[in-house]
């Protein structure tokens, strides 16, 4: 197992998709040491002195007006963490539970949240030990922080609860003590500082845009595949075109597209006298469309590079100016206007892969390709109810792609009363990339079978590669056979990048 070094701040958006495809370990750069030892610092002399100071020596929420004497703050902590572990639903997957405490440790790292090294050093411990906390999925609304899911993390940093631990799932202190780890007892202010923060938010949105981000290259591979399966103009992807409009994902996505193109026998036979003047939107569109949806990824990206880096919980030491400050960092609006907006562009980028499906199994529009791409119509109905299937999974994340950040409703006795909504509305993303991945998958199976019926003729040395790596996993379709593990074999190929692989193009960069 790899172990990043980091340094709060300054982690980039390729560090934060290696701790979550990877799983790699990750460690506080050593210079932020001296920051987290005053902070703590500073929280126990709060707790020697008579100031009422929010979480420190006080209740929690609308019992914030409640003095706790110095005797019973570490009793204090302990009930707010057993207390707060709510969550309901089924548990989360370890590479999520694990990017969640990564996120924490960054922002612990931060030197404002008051904490002891020790607790520090268990997070890090864990993490490369391969001790995961069982984490439900549900009962966060993204503003206090992700209160329920990250009380049952820290729950199993005290021996409480449940974690995974080579394979099982056992006590928190069993993997704890299996791993060689020590459960920690929570001082001051610590349990509030574990589970103030937008650490599960933010490890969901960001796993849901690196999963949009891939499938966006797909469609780029998949959408080229379907414009020369329909003998497709390629006159929309002039550079000048897209230079002229000036958006940086258009631009990319037509130049992606030229590139898989390039050389294409298929192409090259209709360049002249093609009685056609116009292809529709979804052929002809395609680098407007999939090109907007890679700038708002890249803007919802932007954001959560921030917010990993972020110290998010309250109240926040501010060493400078020597106070311990009740602000309100943990709430998740950014991180849910983030989600919202991958949302929107896993929803579009299957709108117009699901159009360009209707298109090449319809005789009408495919330029004399057969219906339905079978070679026997009528006794055979071939990817019928495949482009069917399509239709319904973009219907479905059309309605996730609803937003969440402007659903608030008031929680906490009315004390949080706006809240993000930004922990489900992450969430989501993980089925919408599904349902992305499984029309792409469709279009990719129509797109190399209308090749495959374009022959003598070839397509491009490319997009040959892409039919040839299909043709590993699903032959050409002849007669009617049982459909499903095809369709799900063609979706792996798309969530795991493969077919892009199978191209040897260069994809846009995912920089910011």
């Amino acid at each position: 197992m790899t172990t990043l070094n980091l340094t709060p701040g300054s982690v980039t958006l390729e560090d934060l998709h290696n701790i979550y495809w990877k799983e790699d370990a990750v460690r506080l750069d050593p210079v932020c040491h001296p920051a987290i030892e005053l902070a703590h610092a500073r929280i126990a002399a709060a707790v020697a002195g008579t100031d009422a100071v929010y979480g420190v020596n006080t209740g929690f929420g609308k019992l914030a007006s409640v003095k706790i004497e110095s005797k019973d703050t570490a009793t204090l902590q302990r009930n707010l963490i057993l207390s707060h572990c709510c969550g309901v639903g089924p548990a989360i997957s370890r590479r999520h539970a694990r990017m969640i405490m990564a996120l924490k440790l960054l922002s612990l790292g931060r030197g404002a949240s008051g904490v002891r090294l020790e607790i520090v050093t268990l997070l890090e411990g864990m993490l490369a030990k391969g001790v995961t906390p069982v984490i439900p999925a549900q009962g966060s609304v993204g503003a206090s922080g992700d209160l329920a899911p990250l009380a049952h993390m820290a729950a199993a940093m005290m021996g409480h609860g449940e974690a995974e631990f080579e394979g099982k799932t056992m006590s928190g202190v069993d993997a704890l003590k299996a791993a060689g780890l020590t459960p920690v007892e929570l001082g001051p202010k610590e349990g509030l500082a574990l589970i103030n923060g937008t650490q599960f938010s933010t490890a969901f949105a960001l796993s849901g845009l690196f999963g949009a981000w891939r499938a966006a290259h797909s469609a780029l591979v998949t959408s080229a595949l379907s414009t020369d399966a329909i003998m497709g103009s390629t006159a929309p992807l002039q550079p000048e075109i897209h230079a002229l409009r000036g958006h940086r994902g258009q631009i990319e996505a037509g130049e992606t597209m030229r590139a898989l193109l390039a050389g294409s026998e298929i192409r090259d036979s209709h360049v002249v006298d093609d009685a056609r003047v116009q292809d529709p939107y979804c052929i002809r569109c395609q680098p407007q469309v999939t090109g907007a949806a890679m700038d708002v990824l890249r803007m919802a990206a932007r954001t959560l590079e921030i917010e990993a880096n972020a110290a998010t919980d309250n109240p926040l030491v501010l060493i400078d100016a020597d106070v311990i400050v009740s602000g309100g960092n943990f709430h998740a609006e950014p991180v849910g206007f983030a989600a919202d907006m991958i949302a929107l562009a896993i929803a579009e980028i299957g709108a117009i892969a699901q159009r360009r499906v209707a298109l090449i199994v319809d005789p009408v529009l495919s330029f004399n390709l057969p219906p339905f791409l079978t070679p026997n119509p009528g006794l055979n109905s071939g990817y019928m109810i495949a482009e069917v299937t399509t239709a319904a999974l973009m219907s479905e994340n059309k309605h996730l792609a609803n937003p969440c950040v402007t659903d608030s409703t008031p929680t906490s006795a009315n004390q949080e009363d706006h809240v993000s909504m930004a922990a489900h509305g992450a969430r989501r993303l993980g089925a919408m990339n599904e349902n992305l991945n499984r029309i792409l998958g469709v279009e990719l199976l129509c797109a190399a079978q209308g090749i495959d019926f374009r022959a003598p003729l070839t397509t491009s040395d490319a997009l040959q590669k892409v039919v040839t790596r299909v043709r590993q996993d699903v032959a050409t379709l002849g007669e009617d056979r049982y459909l499903a593990p095809d369709l799900e074999r063609a979706a792996v190929m798309i969530s795991s990048g493969a077919i892009v692989d199978a191209t040897g193009i260069n994809m846009p960069e995912f920089d910011t």
